[in-house]
């Protein structure tokens, strides 16, 4: 170390570590990754402020334990970041790894407490699900399509009470549930038999589609309710309103010939439709429009002839 040196206050990298604690080739590491700004002297050595990049020095040690990256670390050191900020993301990060941790844990089991005749069924079954990320999305546009009229208000509403996003802490069951949900939605026929249950005879007879799926999804909110009360299904305020929902839309009256047309135009017993609510249901553990619907179809069957046993 030169004389200016000393009175300059400086110190060599191996003054640094001992300082510090932190080994020369570390250091050297940190100063080749832009971490550690170093002035040269006239030799061509690294000098550093005793204070400042002591401070530094242990800072980056502490970040680091905490598993912050290097890039994340600069940010800091330069202030583009704070340390608040910095952590957050960092447990953002973390929180992510450890959602598809817990994941692919609840697939894993799910795979191996198959009854073996079945196993190899499930274990493709789970692994046509690449993302579940990817699946949600996947979900929400299957429905944005055939909801397409909907408000945004509205249609974020229904995405949050019917369309399920992966759990975070899903039980196997709940895995195998979710990668059956994607699948039935991937069923080509499963669009047409859910647009079908929700436009009824003649779509294309239906002048007001926004007003329609508004009264529709009013008249499921009450009839809803009833779903949890296990009040079974009979005409009243909630099938008037699912009625004349329909009737206004298509400017007509709710007359028993509308309602026989309503009644068969629909495709509420489809397997898919029922397999897709079932399996919401398992995995939200809530009521879904799925079960208000069938309800209010099983409401309209009853008003046309009370004596028809619902299936």
């Amino acid at each position: 170390m030169t004389e200016n040196t000393r009175r300059d206050g400086l110190v060599g990298i191996g003054e640094l570590s001992r300082k510090t604690g932190v080994p020369v080739r570390t250091l050297r590491f940190y100063c080749d990754e832009g971490i550690l700004q170093p002035r040269r002297s006239s030799g061509g050595h690294r000098l550093f402020d005793p204070v400042t990049t002591v401070d530094q020095v242990l800072l980056v040690r502490r970040l680091r334990g905490l598993g912050l990256s290097l890039a994340a670390i600069v940010d800091v050191l330069t202030g583009a970041m704070s340390i608040t900020e910095a952590v957050a993301a960092e447990r953002a990060a973390l929180d992510t790894e450890l959602g598809a941790l817990t994941w692919r844990r609840a697939s894993l089991v799910a795979v191996e407490d198959a009854p073996p005749p079945r196993r190899a069924a499930r274990l493709a079954l789970l692994t046509s699900v690449h993302d579940r990320h990817t699946a949600y999305d996947n979900l929400v546009i299957f429905w944005r399509r055939l909801l397409a009229p909907l408000p945004s208000d509205m249609f974020d509403g229904f995405v949050a009470m019917n369309i399920p996003a992966p759990p975070t802490d899903p039980t196997p069951r709940q895995v195998v549930a979710y990668a059956e949900l994607v699948t039935v939605t991937a069923d080509p026929a499963s669009a047409p038999a859910m647009s079908r249950q929700l436009w009824r005879p003649d779509p294309t007879g239906i002048h007001h589609k926004r007003e329609l799926l508004t009264g529709v999804a009013e008249a499921c909110g009450i009839a809803g309710h009833l779903v949890v009360a296990h009040i079974e299904p009979r005409p009243g305020a909630e099938l008037d309103q699912f009625l004349a929902a329909h009737a206004t839309a298509r400017r007509e009256r709710d007359t028993p010939r509308f309602r026989h047309r309503l009644l068969h135009g629909g495709n509420d017993t489809d397997p898919r439709i029922h397999r897709y609510w079932k399996l919401t249901t398992e995995i939200t553990g809530t009521t879904t429009a799925g079960a208000a619907q069938f309800w209010l179809y099983q409401a309209l069957q009853r008003s046309i002839d009370p004596t028809t046993p619902v299936p």
